[in-house]
């Protein structure tokens, strides 16, 4: 008999508990969503409604009545976009541009970094202003670049505003994207609520890859790694060797990816299997052979906005040479800041800035004198890549400074490489998940295209079926080792 009460308590918002894409809840709430969206498919106004209707609720259960902020901005939002596009007047179209862009920086840097810039002020006059502990509602960077890029969109002229507010709204709380994005763009989103919803073999397959893919290296990379050795290390960086610390800073590495890679893959996927089809937000980056191809890789949709609205607006590289620099570091400094309310952040924002700067002189020379690359210096290419951004992420990772200098003094005096064959017995599954984590993140693109095209030849229900088959195995795998989700500042 079913308890009406603790069904209640378990549609509430729980702080403790917050709705997660592998929580048991998200797959009973997307079985529903799904069953009444297929019911109104064939309406365009019924899907939009069902879409943000569920998105809303899926925010509710994730942040609580901070929902509210996401309807607040879609409001406002809404209405001054329109309010750009049919005055006649530059003027007010930039005033209103402004405000807009205040509003929503404002918004965020009040629940993101009111209590940092408390910090510092208190440091700076040795001040005692109690800080707001504020909660960071999930999702509100992301919301707020989608929301500048729309109404600075409607500025330029490259789209005209929605006519509808349900419309705007939709592609404002679209569920999928919602903790660790993809940002979507509204000229890639809002044309796709007009379309008829249509599904074929290829959506099926892709979004079933996609779905799959994404809750293994969550759940089975991601979550263990980290669960059974990463948070270890960087909880007290100096109680261990040289090696564990190097190990640990790998096993980041790909826990960092797959959590946020295996996200943006389910969101792409589910996204895909309801009609809408975002670009891909990862690209394999760890092959990277310069740290610019590391950024086109890497979180495309937070590089490429950075690019449109950032580093181009300050100049990008129409005024020389020593001002691109200077604006590849601002926006990486930017970038960094965006990710967290802490130095570290900004830090590992500057690093990367600096190494953008520097690749930059090297691709600058390479044109001049029309050398190509040999292979060798290709693999030389990626293995640095890749060591230079293991050593920016141990600045990201570490709560403080302090820890992050503490996790590179022990790699570099206190290794002991000695103690590897007794550090192995202890830790063999979580080194062998890792070494099947760089195994899938190697494989050739096509190798998940076969994966897609076997699965597009099943029809929808069948393809639901393997997937409920797939996450029973893999609660099956979470439930025998308690994992902890991996919480990002967005």
């Amino acid at each position: 008999m079913i308890d009406i009460s603790k069904l209640y308590s378990l549609l509430l918002y729980n702080p403790s508990d917050p709705v997660l894409f592998n929580s048991a809840f998200f797959f009973y709430f997307f079985a529903l969503f799904l069953l009444c969206y297929l019911a109104v498919s064939r309406s365009q106004a019924g899907r939009v409604w069902v879409y943000t209707v569920f998105s809303l609720y899926f925010f509710y259960k994730a942040c609580g009545f901070y929902v509210g902020l996401v309807v607040l901005s879609a409001i406002v939002d809404f209405n001054l976009s329109r309010w750009i596009y049919f005055t006649t007047s530059l003027r007010v179209k930039k005033s209103l541009l402004i405000f807009s862009i205040l509003l929503n920086i404002g918004l965020l840097f009040y629940f993101k970094y009111t209590d940092f810039f408390i910090g510092i002020v208190n440091d700076m006059t040795n001040g005692h202003i109690s800080p707001l502990h504020l909660l960071l509602p999930i999702g509100i960077s992301f919301y707020t670049f989608e929301n500048l890029s729309y109404t600075i969109d409607v500025y330029r002229g490259e789209i005209k505003p929605v006519n509808r507010f349900m419309d705007y709204l939709f592609f404002l709380s679209f569920f999928p994207k919602l903790m660790m994005g993809p940002i979507v763009r509204a000229a890639d989103f809002i044309p796709q609520i007009y379309q008829p919803y249509r599904l074929n073999g290829e959506d099926i397959g892709r979004g079933m890859a996609l779905i799959v893919g994404g809750l293994f290296k969550k759940i089975v990379i991601s979550d263990f790694i980290y669960q059974n050795f990463v948070q270890y290390i960087f909880d007290d960086p100096s109680k261990h060797t040289g090696l564990e610390c190097l190990l640990g800073v790998y096993g980041y590495a790909l826990v960092i990816y797959c959590d946020f890679s295996g996200y943006s893959d389910m969101a792409i996927g589910i996204a895909r299997w309801t009609g809408f089809k975002i670009p891909p937000n990862f690209d394999s980056p760890y092959q990277s052979a310069s740290i610019t191809e590391f950024w086109r890789r890497w979180h495309i949709s937070l590089s490429s906005w950075l690019r449109d609205y950032l580093y181009i607006p300050l100049g990008g590289n129409r005024k020389g040479k020593v001002r691109q620099y200077i604006n590849l570091a601002l926006t990486m400094l930017i970038g960094g800041f965006w990710h967290g309310a802490s130095w570290n952040f900004i830090f590992w924002g500057g690093l990367h800035g600096a190494a953008l700067a520097i690749d930059k002189v090297r691709i600058d020379s390479q044109k001049k004198r029309k050398t190509t690359i040999a292979g060798w210096q290709k693999v030389g290419g990626i293995l640095l890549t890749f060591h230079f951004v293991c050593f920016c992420w141990i600045f990201f990772k570490a709560a403080t400074f302090h820890d992050a200098w503490a996790l590179i003094h022990q790699i570099v005096y206190d290794f002991q490489p000695g103690i590897f064959l007794q550090l192995y017995d202890g830790y063999a599954a979580v080194f062998w998940v890792m070494i099947l984590g760089f195994v899938l993140h190697f494989l050739p693109a096509k190798t998940e295209m076969r994966m897609a095209n076997v699965l597009g030849r099943l029809p929808l229900a069948g393809s639901i079926a393997v997937m409920v088959i797939f996450i029973w195995l893999l609660v099956q795998v979470k439930s025998t080792q308690p994992m902890i989700p991996i919480y990002f500042q967005f």
